[in-house]
């Protein structure tokens, strides 16, 4: 920059040609230059702009800045900065931490924020005959942290709906005629089925998880030898709120199976199919074969809930739970119009 200031021509300029310059100027002019933080000296009646090497990336594409007005150079945020330099120019300085400005640097307005000091420069008798600006543009902090607020307001929320599910699964685990003991396994299983649904939808930040992987997961603890579960079906993804009924729904299946129903036997094997694609509907079947004899529940407890209400209310589809002779039938059924 100082050679620019030397070949500058300044002929018909205020300030004149740099030997004329006062001895204030100079001085200030100098120490900016040899300054590696960003600075521009803004001078006389006329704010004249005489930026270092440091302040020229802050000006992006906008035009050489040498000798221009301050005004001119930042036109677009001058109704913002003007009383702010009015005040460096009446002897006060200011400093502003993380100042937003909407400037044009790069063809078009653009959000942007800056912690910068405007510092009143007087000449030996005291009076005020310009200012220097010296400034760090903070604009990736400040994006940083708002980002980061966003997450941690979103993760608030996570944390909130994953208590109130947890807490809703304790409450109707606990309901009914069971043993502590038995309590206890029942909670213990639904809180881990939980836990491994949030293991598949934090890959995906919360907001959605394919049908494969997270039926893979809940049923992991399940598969004792190949073929015993079998899994067939597109790619199909749903959202997060789908993916944790459509995992509790299943978990309550597996279970159920292990305990009562095809898993329970080592001839016993289940059958998990679906359907969907970007012009289908969505269908999930559950068959299970080889197990004993099936009968109908006495009563209709949690799963029975989950698989009748959450899980369809959820998808915006209809279910079916049959209690066939030769192995319990689940199928879930989603319009096109209502798929994800």
């Amino acid at each position: 920059m100082a050679e620019a200031i030397r070949t500058h021509d300044w002929t018909d300029h205020p300030l004149g040609p740099p030997e004329g310059w006062s001895a204030t100027l100079k001085t200030t002019v100098a120490t900016a230059l040899a300054s590696r933080f960003p600075q521009c000296v803004v001078w006389g009646e006329h704010l004249t702009t005489i930026p270092n090497d440091a302040f020229l990336p802050i000006l992006g594409n906008k035009p050489p800045a040498l000798g221009l007005p301050f005004s001119t150079v930042w036109a677009e945020a001058w109704p913002t900065i003007c009383p702010i330099a009015d005040r460096a120019f009446a002897g006060e300085p200011t400093f502003i931490e993380d100042f937003p400005l909407v400037v044009e640097r790069q063809g078009a307005p653009e959000n942007a924020w800056f912690t910068f000091c405007y510092g009143p420069v007087r000449d030996e008798r005291g009076t005020v005959v310009g200012m220097l600006d010296t400034v760090i543009e903070t604009t990736g902090a400040v994006l940083a942290r708002q980002q980061a607020e966003v997450v941690a307001q979103e993760l608030v929320h996570r944390v909130k709906n994953a208590l109130s599910v947890a807490q809703a699964i304790a409450a109707q685990t606990l309901r009914g005629d069971i043993s502590l003991t038995e309590a206890r396994r029942r909670l213990e299983s639904r809180l881990q089925a939980m836990a491994r649904t949030h293991d598949v939808l934090i890959r995906t930040d919360w907001r959605e998880a394919d049908v494969q992987t997270i039926l893979e997961h809940i049923l992991a603890p399940y598969i004792d030898r190949p073929g015993r579960i079998a899994l067939s079906g597109p790619r199909h993804v749903v959202t997060g709120r789908q993916t944790l009924s459509l995992a509790l729904a299943i978990h309550e299946l597996a279970t159920n199976a292990a305990k009562y129903g095809a898993l329970s036997q080592d001839e016993g094997h289940v059958s998990l199919s679906w359907t969907g694609g970007r012009d289908q509907s969505f269908v999930l079947s559950w068959h299970e074969r080889g197990g004993p004899e099936v009968t109908p529940p006495t009563r209709r407890g949690f799963g029975t809930q989950i698989l009748e209400r959450m899980l369809p209310g959820d998808f915006g589809g209809r279910s079916e739970l049959e209690y066939a002779p030769d192995g319990l039938r689940f199928t879930l059924m989603v319009p096109q119009t209502h798929r994800t």
